[in-house]
């Protein structure tokens, strides 16, 4: 695996570099930036955290406006900021006019900046939309190889459609992270505008799919199942001021806490109502160190003094 190196800044005592590098998944050029500190530059091993951004966004929206680097850096902690989709795939099937969107006065439910974190399964989508594959699978291989990352202490976090990735990624790979935390997810997108535009066109008409990528769906099927590891406290933070949260077809947070509720499965959800806060950054960057503290006590990581 080849990485080119796009741009590097010293942060907080360590670097954040983008890289670009050839993707199997997507077969496309995927971008992701990564932050080592310090303690990694004599090639100790550190834990990871992915960083799953929402829709719209790129490899650099999560790292320049979450504020992540200073708690990030007292901890020793690496985060990998991964693009959500393939980009300049060079098909008109897939994009009408400059805004890279799929279809002409679409909106960005799909397309660039709209990956889902799923491996689409209907044409033209299925040959380069395989953000599930890309983030579960070939990305951690990457990092792993090229960068002093404990492979052992990964955890995941995401926003909006990136906390559905998250969510979903993690249930499904339950053995793979040490934790998970989320900024106001889609939490059941077969429920919701969103996925209800973007899920049939990348997979087809049968929900049953849709369900593989629905962590209301899956919640509901691993408890079931007996199959949710009873270790691991979800966390997930959620502003009262989104302008998504009331609208009934979005977020579906409160579809969260009643199952949560039915499945007795409240000692592992922490479930925060902040009050007033909408759905971008502001409201990500007042909780990122709540959400690195989580990460970091399951990570086993202290603070530096």
């Amino acid at each position: 695996m080849t990485l080119t190196r796009v741009s590097q800044s010293k942060h907080f005592g360590g670097t954040l570099t983008k890289y670009s590098h050839a993707s199997t998944s997507t077969q496309s050029t995927m971008h992701f930036n990564i932050f080592l500190p310090k303690e990694a530059a004599g090639n100790t091993k550190v834990p990871v955290l992915y960083c799953l951004g929402g829709l719209t966004s790129t490899e650099d929206n999560f790292p320049q406006k979450s504020g992540f680097g200073a708690r990030a850096s007292q901890y020793g902690l690496a985060l990998v900021f991964p693009d959500n989709s393939p980009r300049n795939v060079s098909s008109r099937t897939y994009i009408q006019g400059d805004l890279g969107f799929s279809e002409a006065g679409a909106s960005s439910d799909i397309g660039y900046g709209a990956g889902f974190y799923l491996n689409a399964t209907k044409a033209p989508w299925d040959k380069n939309w395989k953000m599930y594959d890309y983030i579960a699978k070939e990305l951690p291989e990457v990092i792993a190889s090229n960068f002093p990352v404990d492979t052992a202490r990964t955890s995941i976090l995401g926003h909006s459609m990136g906390g559905h990735g998250a969510l979903s990624i993690f249930l499904k790979n339950q053995s793979a992270y040490k934790s998970i935390s989320a900024f106001a997810p889609i939490l059941h997108p077969i429920e919701s505008s969103w996925g209800q535009y973007a899920l049939p066109r990348y997979l087809g008409e049968d929900k049953k799919t849709w369900e593989e990528y629905d962590t209301i769906k899956l919640l509901s099927r691993y408890a079931a199942e007996k199959n949710l590891r009873d270790d691991v406290k979800f966390f997930i933070d959620q502003g009262t001021g989104d302008q998504f949260l009331n609208n009934p077809d979005r977020l579906h947070t409160t579809v969260l806490v009643d199952l949560v509720k039915d499945l007795g499965l409240e000692k592992q959800f922490e479930i925060r109502f902040q009050d007033g806060y909408d759905h971008g950054f502001f409201f990500i960057s007042t909780f990122m160190n709540d959400h690195i503290d989580h990460h970091a006590k399951s990570l086993g990581l202290t603070l530096n003094a």
